[in-house]
């Protein structure tokens, strides 16, 4: 029932039926007349008629008496007029006939300039109320009218009495103007609606109290959250002033200032809450203001839940220089470095022998950069075979190759946008792929596999080795302009025996993580403590990192000798306590050989470092040389 026509009597229903034949809209026809039809409007309201659509008398009544209904008047046209007009001319029977026009205000028109058109004496008697409708008729008949003119109430009562009268009917083009007009209303007031009802249901269900006022900083909105978070009901806060229920939620200050408040820390009630006010301008001018405010638990609730997804999908770095442990200025300088680099967006090249922690620096820059917040991404490129390592690094569309998740799968890069990604081992990176990696770090996009479009990443590149990358270029295993890509920043992180201060410092460290609550922390002999400075620690942190877990499981007895350190050691594959192998003379040695171990001094995991190859790499050609050369005499 969206429109409603109330007709004034069965006659004009008629025709409106007729009309609605060539109408498209839904129009409900019912009768009703000046105070009778008040009932029927008021029942039609009840009902969720969203127009009335009638006439005269009867539409200023129902518009007098409240209802709330949108209400389109039928009209009179100028033509309607004019043939009412000859009817009543034709009915007097004589030449310049005196008309008697008796209607509400809203059917007369200007009938000075029928008068002269149709050879017409025209008078007229204004209606304000229906009971008026009787005087009128006899103020029209002293004053000498042959024929009235008006309403139904007006024909009905000036025939009871004997006069001749024409009913003024609406025609057929002013229903369809009705019509069409009260169809327009219809769909305004249902996009109305269902805007309302939109804004009902995010004030209802949003997580942040939301209150309004208007210009007199009386509140005119306040959610079920706003009543929850202050204590007071929206039935008690609606048409108050701000200022007494919400004291401290800065309404009635923004109102008078007209400046945003965003970001603050108050009390509301029983909750802490943090509040965002900012005014409410129309064509320039301070009508209002806005103020939402959101419970801080729920807040710090929402925090953790995000930091729990992002960490249930790994992508996230765990550690920060404040999880760098040691003294030594060698690392002091290498941590100052590594926060400088931390500031920028250029790509890191961390080198260092394996087991220094060049990943726990990797996460630590990132940690200290602008992208924090976004994701940490790590991937040793020597871990996957070289087809897998292709669609983790760069993605694939469905159907790039057999075995294609069906859906695709984004890539590494992808997945590290607005963050960083880590490449560890980048010298293990194949041949192939150090082109599309040159690419992606030139034009800052990806294209999966399979697929001919580009996707655009923000990613910062940071990536580490434990060889000799410009060896490696040298050797053409490593592509030049790959490198000096990649070479931007260097980061070297010196082994653990050029830091030996650092050595007691991660004891305690490592031992506080192993040791079972309750125990204190473990004390070495002085010749123990010299023992483990003096070792090499081929495996660096690491290795000392296993030491200590062995060392904790053994439990041995405080203070712990050197001979128990000698035991684990040599257990952890060192020579400690043992003859070391006899290194060749350098004469014994291939040129290459004998040159990286003068540069290292005599240290074979820094030889192995200089000339690009795996440690024990180094150890098998040693080893070879032994076999082929005299032993001492």
């Amino acid at each position: 029932m969206a429109v409603v026509f109330l007709a004034p009597d069965a006659e004009m229903a008629a025709v409106a039926r007729e009309v609605l034949q060539q109408f498209a809209g839904r129009v409900c026809v019912v009768e009703g007349l000046l105070s009778q039809a008040l009932p029927v409007a008021r029942r039609l309201e009840a009902e969720g008629a969203e127009v009335i659509v009638t006439r005269g008398g009867t539409a200023l009544l129902l518009k007098a008496a409240g209802i709330k209904t949108p209400i389109v008047e039928l009209p009179v046209t100028g033509q309607d007029m004019a043939r009412a007009l000859a009817q009543a001319r034709e009915l007097a029977g004589r030449a310049r006939p005196r008309i008697g026009v008796v209607a509400f205000p809203n059917m007369l028109l200007d009938l000075e300039a029928f008068a002269p058109l149709l050879d017409l004496d025209i008078c007229c008697f204004t209606l304000q109320r229906e009971e008026d409708t009787a005087a009128a008729i006899a103020q029209a008949a002293a004053a000498g009218a042959d024929v009235l003119l008006g309403g139904v109430i007006t024909t009905r009562l000036a025939r009871q009495k004997g006069i001749p009268a024409v009913l003024l009917r609406s025609g057929q083009a002013a229903f369809l103007q009705a019509f069409r007009e009260a169809g327009r209303v219809a769909y305004a007031r249902h996009l109305e609606k269902e805007r309302t009802e939109q804004f009902k249901a995010i004030l209802d269900y949003a997580h942040e109290g939301i209150a309004a006022v208007n210009g007199e900083g009386r509140l005119t909105v306040f959610n079920p959250a706003a009543e929850r978070l202050s204590g007071v009901s929206a039935g008690e806060a609606l048409g108050q002033k701000a200022a007494a229920v919400l004291p401290s939620a800065r309404l009635a200050a923004v109102l008078v200032s007209g400046q945003e408040q965003v970001n603050e820390l108050l009390d509301l009630g029983q909750a802490k809450v943090l509040l965002n006010c900012v005014p409410i301008r129309v064509g320039g001018r301070v009508t209002g203001a806005l103020a939402t405010f959101q419970d801080v638990t729920h807040i710090q609730q929402m925090e953790a839940k995000v930091r729990r997804e992002i960490y249930s999908k790994g992508h996230v770095a765990k550690f920060s220089f404040r999880d760098i442990k040691g003294e030594s200025p060698a690392l002091k300088q290498a941590i100052r470095t590594a926060q400088d680099f931390a500031r920028t967006e250029s790509v890191v090249l961390i080198t260092g022998e394996t087991g220094v922690g060049k990943e726990l620096f990797a996460q630590s820059i990132h940690r200290a950069s602008r992208r924090q917040s976004g994701p940490f991404v790590a991937v040793n490129c020597a871990a996957l075979p070289e087809n897998l390592l292709e669609s983790e690094l760069f993605g694939y569309v469905e159907g790039a190759f057999t075995g294609a998740n069906r859906k695709g799968k984004p890539g590494l890069f992808e997945l590290a946008h607005g963050g960083t990604i880590f490449l560890d081992e980048i010298s293990e990176i194949p041949l192939r792929l150090q082109g599309r990696l040159l690419r992606v770090l030139q034009e800052r996009e990806v294209m999966r596999l399979g697929h001919d479009r580009v996707i655009p990443v923000d990613v910062r590149v940071l990536c580490a080795t434990n060889k000799n990358l410009r060896g490696l270029v040298d050797e053409g295993l490593f592509r030049a302009d790959l490198y000096w890509r990649l070479n931007v920043l260097r980061l070297n992180i010196p082994p653990l025996r050029e830091r030996c201060a650092d050595i007691p410092v991660l004891l305690d460290h490592f031992f506080t993580r192993r040791l079972p609550p309750g125990r204190g922390p473990v004390a070495f002999t002085p010749e123990a403590l010299k023992l483990l400075t003096d070792y090499a620690w081929p495996g660096n942190v690491r290795e000392l990192e296993n030491f200590c877990e062995r060392l904790a499981a053994l439990t041995p007895e405080p203070p712990v000798r050197a001979a128990v350190v000698a035991r684990l050691l040599d257990l952890a594959g060192s020579h400690a306590g043992t003859s070391p192998a006899r290194t060749p003379a350098p004469g014994e040695l291939p040129p290459s050989l004998a040159e990286a171990l003068a540069r290292a001094g005599g240290n074979k995991t820094e030889a192995a470092r200089l000339l690009g190859i795996h440690r024990t790499t180094l150890w098998r050609r040693l080893k070879k040389a032994r076999r082929s050369s005299p032993g001492p005499s």
